[in-house]
């Protein structure tokens, strides 16, 4: 990652939650973060941000899946007590509640995941020294000096 997508600060007063949940740029807060439903944008039309710096991965998934599946479980589990309904009625019921609570959280949370890792500069981890030579299994094994 370059350090150029970082270059400008972000436009005081736009905090991650903000532009993530309108699907704005997180450095000017004018520009479309996506592209499509989920696909981000290439780079910002207002301000040029090149959104190549971002990678949400499977984090708004996640998010997702466990703020939706925990009522909507919940609420499986009390209609199946309650009313021993066929399996149909959960199929009218249960599903349709778990699609679009998927569906309507996970733009804004992936949004928001985008904004946070512009916003906080969040970075891939590099090794600041690596090392010049290979670890062998002699070195393992040496005893370590004692310390005094």
């Amino acid at each position: 990652m370059t350090d150029q997508s970082h270059a400008a600060p972000p436009h005081p007063g736009l905090t991650p939650m903000d532009c993530g949940l309108r699907g704005r740029c997180p450095r000017c807060g004018q520009g479309r973060l996506f592209d499509g439903y989920l696909t981000l944008a290439p780079r910002c039309a207002a301000c040029g941000l090149d959104f190549s710096f971002a990678d949400p991965a499977d984090g708004p998934a996640f998010f997702v899946m466990s703020i939706v599946s925990f009522p909507v479980v919940g609420f499986a589990g009390w209609l199946e007590v309650a009313m021993e309904p066929p399996l149909w009625v959960h199929l009218l019921t249960s599903l349709p509640l778990l699609l679009i609570g998927c569906l309507g959280l996970l733009r804004p949370l992936k949004g928001w995941i985008v904004c946070a890792q512009y916003i906080h500069k969040a970075a891939e981890a590099e090794l600041v020294n690596p090392p010049t030579a290979p670890i062998t299994v002699e070195a393992c094994a040496a005893p370590a000096a004692s310390v005094k």
